[in-house]
């Protein structure tokens, strides 16, 4: 329960302001797409799907709602670019800047070119030029120094070979020098122990190599002993300058009296209704809407399969991604990699539909339709919803990028008997083969939505148009990976921006 959240920061809190030196504690959490760790937290659309919207004010009115939900759990530091306010005139560039108390300390990570590893893989390697750094990965930085975001999180993965926890030039050269960012660099979660090998071996080194290229607050889950005793140990000899130390401290504290932690160091328990709220849940819902991308609409032009008919008679719903809340949420809600089930409170697919459905329709569920289902009854169209199960970081590896568990085959099954609208829920673009893509009648990326499944209905129904776009190139095999607009061997499956619409296709830029 966030109540409680807010009760144990508390204490931990009051033993820091009771300390000789009073400075109270920044606690810190990944609230992502929502305040994930909390049963009954609204969770929103990831990333991609509010890439697909194009709607800048959407992103920021949810980045205040989370930082509200954030708040109310006794928490001020958010590991995410979640909402820092915007700055007033005149405000120093690269100084930290924080709105006021009901809005959290952001984090823009990960510092620098994550995005960019050699075949995506976690905590790879980006292979390039300090110009192409520059130009495509450092860029989205520039705006959130300019916007005040507190901190900057180092990133796992390496720059030609180099780790960036491990990186002078591209922590304090760049990024604290020529950037002019002041507030603080952060470590990623036992970032330390990745810069030796085995990990965590000769960790005093470790800690040299990382606070001497510029971190200046560390994530150490465990070894925080040894840390400590280490890091006492470099200053006293001198290896890690004191002047770096304070240069850390001062960057610390400066954020904290930024973001009025000294004045308001305890949680405000007035803002645990906001957790789950129906204004929160109708703005996720706003999101869903506006992040599905229609891919098909029909199997012959002139005659589109969406919207559906709300009182048709009989509709099977079904798969694995139908009615599985934890699916819809993806990784990072409730745990890490995210799970499966009834995980937080909120509406799977399976149930919109059957909030939408008239009274005398007919909705029947089977996860694994049975042959009897299939060729028994007399259906009036199916929904079939497949995708990805949870995944986080490295766990999300793959190479193949098939629909998993069958899903290929199971629509197809499903299709060659019944009209179907797919529901893809997935973090990226899957393959999706030529021969299935002609079988079925609609396709809807709905990437991963969240808790609020109604946003799903409200557009496939036709309450709502279709807004989204690819906010990437749907490729047509993995082969073709990496794929970019504007390569002159890009054929993709569909295109950057592509997107149906209830009236016509829009256009692509």
């Amino acid at each position: 329960m966030a109540s409680d959240w807010a009760e144990t920061i508390d204490r931990f809190q009051q033993a820091a302001v009771d300390s000789r030196l009073g400075i109270p504690l920044a606690y810190g959490i990944d609230a992502v797409h929502g305040n994930n760790r909390f049963y009954g937290a609204t969770i929103f659309p990831h990333n991609i799907g509010l890439g697909a919207t194009g709607d800048a004010d959407l992103a920021q009115r949810i980045g205040a709602a989370v930082a509200l939900e954030v708040r109310a759990s006794g928490i001020h530091f958010n590991f995410a670019p979640c909402v820092a306010g915007q700055p007033p005139v005149g405000h120093p560039k690269g100084y930290p800047f924080v709105a006021g108390r009901y809005n959290v300390i952001a984090c823009a990570k990960h510092f620098v070119g994550d995005g960019g590893t050699e075949k995506g893989i976690n905590e790879g390697n980006t292979i390039s030029s300090y110009d192409e750094l520059e130009s495509i990965h450092m860029a989205p930085y520039l705006d959130c120094l300019y916007k005040g975001v507190s901190t900057v999180m180092a990133s796992y993965s390496s720059w030609n070979e180099c780790k960036l926890h491990a990186h002078h030039f591209l922590l304090t050269e760049i990024l604290k020098g020529k950037l002019g960012f002041k507030g603080f660099l952060i470590s990623d979660w036992k970032a330390l122990d990745r810069l030796s090998e085995p990990r965590g071996s000769n960790y005093r080194r470790c800690v040299y190599t990382a606070i001497n290229a510029g971190i200046d607050m560390v994530m150490v889950p465990y070894r925080y002993k040894q840390f400590i005793e280490d890091l006492i140990s470099l200053v006293e000899s001198g290896e890690i300058q004191m002047t770096r130390i304070d240069d850390a401290v001062e960057r610390i504290l400066r954020v904290k009296f930024v973001a009025g932690l000294f004045e308001y160091p305890f949680s405000d328990r007035s803002l645990l209704d906001t957790i789950g709220c129906k204004l929160h849940r109708e703005l996720a819902r706003e999101a869903v809407r506006k992040s599905l991308v229609l891919l098909k609409n029909g199997k012959n032009p002139g005659k589109p399969f969406l919207p559906l008919e709300k009182n048709a008679e009989r509709v099977l719903i079904a798969r694995t991604h139908a009615n599985n809340l934890g699916y819809q949420c993806g990784g990072w809600t409730r745990y890490w990699q995210g799970s499966s089930g009834r995980i937080t409170t909120g509406t799977t697919i399976l149930d919109a539909f059957r909030e939408v459905m008239g009274e005398k329709t007919d909705v029947i569920y089977e996860k694994y339709p049975s042959p009897n289902t299939l060729s028994g009854q007399n259906f009036s169209f199916a929904i079939v919803g497949v995708g990805e199960e949870p995944y986080a970081e490295s766990a999300g590896d793959n190479s193949e990028l098939v629909i998993p568990l069958n899903g290929s085959e199971l629509i197809s099954t499903i299709a060659d008997r019944i009209p179907t609208l797919v529901i893809l829920i997935s973090g990226r673009p899957l393959v999706i083969e030529p021969w299935l893509l002609e079988k079925i009648d609609a396709l809807v990326a709905a990437w991963l939505p969240g808790t609020e499944a109604r946003g799903i209905t409200d557009v496939v129904f036709g309450d709502y148009e279709f807004e989204g776009r690819l906010p990437m190139t749907w490729f047509r095999t993995t082969e073709e990976l990496p794929i970019n607009k504007g390569d002159n061997s890009c054929d993709p499956l569909f295109p950057l921006a592509f997107g149906l619409t209830y009236k016509k296709e829009k256009p692509t830029e």
